[in-house]
């Protein structure tokens, strides 16, 4: 065998090495990588100059080499997740004389459909994984989802993906209906955490008599158990709790030391419980000013205000008023069937004049119930909620330069003509403009 090997030149072994494993890696007995073929390179999308050299948890994501390395032993057929999709991985100790001096792993299963290769037992089992997995991670929003490509969102974006990694706490602030619990859910997704549990613990809707047990657990004397709160069952994740403002002084102390000593005593109990969580706050009103007053603890204050996202209202970034019209049509309209639905200018016109003192949230529930309300393919302004419809125009309410404010204002005059006279003379007239100008201002806005 090894007079054998001897006489293979060095291009036929890296021809072998290259060809013989869909996916092939070697690393030496510190789990740094030593080789890597082209086709993991380009799955992993590295070059393989930079991955020699690294550490194998750097360039491949859920790998178990080390670990390998460390018990000596083969880890055959092993399921591992690997951008979005799970594969089966053989993971083998190199041992000369007794010692371990390396390790190569190789993907046997690169995709989902090679199942039928399998066991049935294997099967079902990756099949429930991969579910349970797919279930779990789209039941979160993430930064996609999110849309505006206003200045404050797309800082908003930056600033999530920066810190979306760390443990570091994070408060987000924002008027109700502007999607605070989406920018959390997408903080979570792109942490570190993702695999953990993401809960959920609003103060404005549960009592303030049961808010202790609701986020630190308590002693249930009639099952004689210790039943456990949001910070438990959030363990190794995330902890989100929504509208802060509203929890007690005395609870704000109790979370100010779970944070600091990593460890919740359950109301009722004098056991304290070792947690490993990360803090996202959100609140509809200042915190600043709410210390200010007296009325939270600046203690908790600084110690999550470090990081904060101030979400801004709808209003403030009505540029953004398209693509979420946009993205809500379509995904009310899927939901009925009828795809091809439109609004008219004049709703158009309207909803863009409108102040969204909802916000996003309100924005969403008259969507959806115009597509309920209307029957043909075009959304008139009379499936407008009345209040909408009565509004009087807010030229001076929009964004931008003074040049674009112009622009947009001509837009809306045009609109609201156009709308109303079907004489493209008398409009010109009414506006002390030539026909010419008026059809030329009508193309520049694409009316």
């Amino acid at each position: 065998m090894e007079d054998w090997i001897k006489n293979l030149p060095s291009p036929a072994i890296e021809q072998i090495l290259e060809t013989a494993f869909q996916w092939f890696v070697v690393v030496d007995r510190n789990a740094k990588i030593i080789y890597l073929n082209e086709d993991y390179c380009n799955f992993l999308e590295v070059k393989r100059e930079e991955a020699i050299g690294k550490h194998v948890a750097d360039v491949i994501e859920n790998t178990e080499m080390h670990l390998v390395l460390e018990k000596g032993t083969p880890d055959i057929a092993a399921p591992q997740y690997i951008k979005g999709t799970y594969m089966l991985a053989n993971r083998v100790p190199i041992i000369i004389d007794g010692e371990i001096i390396g390790a190569f792993g190789s993907v046997t299963f690169r995709d989902l459909n090679d199942w039928k290769k399998l066991s049935s037992h294997v099967r079902k089992t990756l099949d429930q994984i991969e579910t349970n997995m797919k279930q779990y991670r789209e039941s979160f929003y993430s930064l996609s989802d999110i849309k505006g490509t206003s200045n404050a969102m797309r800082k908003i974006k930056e600033t999530i993906r920066m810190i979306a990694p760390t443990k570091l706490p994070v408060l987000i602030e924002g008027e109700t209906g502007t999607g605070k619990e989406m920018f959390a859910q997408s903080i979570h997704r792109l942490s570190d955490q993702v695999d953990y549990p993401f809960v959920k613990i609003n103060c404005s809707t549960i009592p303030k008599e049961m808010l202790e047990g609701e986020l630190f657990g308590k002693w249930d004397s009639s099952t004689q158990r210790l039943k456990s709160g949001g910070i438990q069952r959030a363990q190794g994740g995330t902890l989100f709790i929504e509208e802060i403002s509203e929890l007690p002084t005395t609870l704000q102390a109790k979370i100010l030391k779970v944070m600091q000593d990593e460890k919740v005593q359950p109301a009722g109990t004098d056991e304290e419980i070792p947690v490993d969580i990360r803090l996202i706050v959100g609140s509809n009103i200042s915190l600043a000013g709410l210390v200010k007053e007296k009325q939270f603890r600046e203690d908790l204050f600084y110690l999550i205000q470090a990081i904060t996202l101030q979400i801004p209202p709808l209003r403030d970034r009505i540029e953004d008023l398209p693509e979420l019209i946009h993205t809500f049509m379509h995904q009310f309209s899927s939901e009925v069937s009828r795809q091809d639905m439109k609004l008219s200018r004049k709703t158009w016109m309207l909803l863009q004049q409108y102040n969204w003192p909802g916000n996003v949230r309100e924005l969403q529930n008259v969507l959806q119930a115009m597509i309920h309300l209307s029957n043909g393919e075009q959304i008139n302004e009379d499936a407008l909620p009345i209040y909408i419809r009565r509004q009087k125009p807010e030229y001076t309410r929009l964004n931008g330069t003074l040049e674009e404010i112009l622009f947009q204002v001509e837009e809306q005059i045009l609109q609201e003509y156009l709308e109303n006279e079907k004489d493209k003379m008398r409009i010109a007239e009414k506006l002390g403009i030539s026909r010419s100008t008026l059809y030329e201002k009508i193309k520049k806005h694409n009316l």
